[in-house]
């Protein structure tokens, strides 16, 4: 599928916004978002019509190597996360090729990445909804977190802050996330997938 070169991309944290969920693993999505929006020197704010909240920007080497984006967190809870990406594509005319959803990822270890383009949900509410409103040939940058110990529900889990031992590891996660989406739109899936899909 060919873009036009000078479509913008459209990177998506994912997460619920609110202070009480801030720092819930159902929200890494939104740290990795913070932390790109802080290496290009933007600050996020509210998106006109859109639910979400926006930072614009370049990611890549100075020059013609450099890509435009939109950063993008959804303010929707995100089990409507569609509505707000779809309305920011629109408005931004990104194909769907060039937008990355960064969420979390149950069926990974905590702390590993998966870069892909397209696929099924696995049960996350966010991607599910993106891909009701705009089909899923999106990419997808996984952040693992495992899966609840014991007979913890699954919802229960996501929405809990990590621990204390996940937390030791949490900025050098987070910080490796927002690599793996520098990557990806600077430098192609193949090059992301086989640097980050340890």
């Amino acid at each position: 599928m060919t873009t036009p070169a000078n479509a913008p991309w459209l990177i998506v944290g994912l997460g619920n916004p609110g202070p009480e969920y801030a720092g819930n693993r159902h929200n890494v999505g939104f740290m990795v978002a913070d932390l790109l929006a802080e290496r290009i020197g933007g600050r996020f704010k509210r998106a006109g019509k859109a639910q979400a909240q926006v930072v614009e920007g370049r990611i890549g080497p100075p020059g013609p190597g450099s890509r435009r984006v939109v950063l993008a967190k959804p303010m929707s809870f995100m089990n409507l996360s569609g509505g707000p990406v779809n309305a920011l594509r629109d408005f931004y005319k990104v194909p769907v090729a060039n937008i990355v959803a960064v969420h979390d990822e149950l069926d990974i270890d905590y702390g590993t990445l998966r870069v892909k383009l397209g696929g099924g949900d696995n049960g996350h509410n966010g991607l599910k909804s993106m891909t009701k409103a705009m089909g899923a040939e999106y990419h997808r940058v996984r952040c693992g977190i495992g899966r609840p110990p014991g007979r913890m529900q699954v919802a229960d889990f996501v929405l809990k802050d990590f621990s204390s031992a996940e937390r030791k590891e949490l900025d050098w996660f987070v910080d490796r996330a927002a690599d793996a989406v520098e990557c990806l739109v600077s430098e192609g899936l193949e090059r992301a997938q086989s640097t980050y899909n340890s």
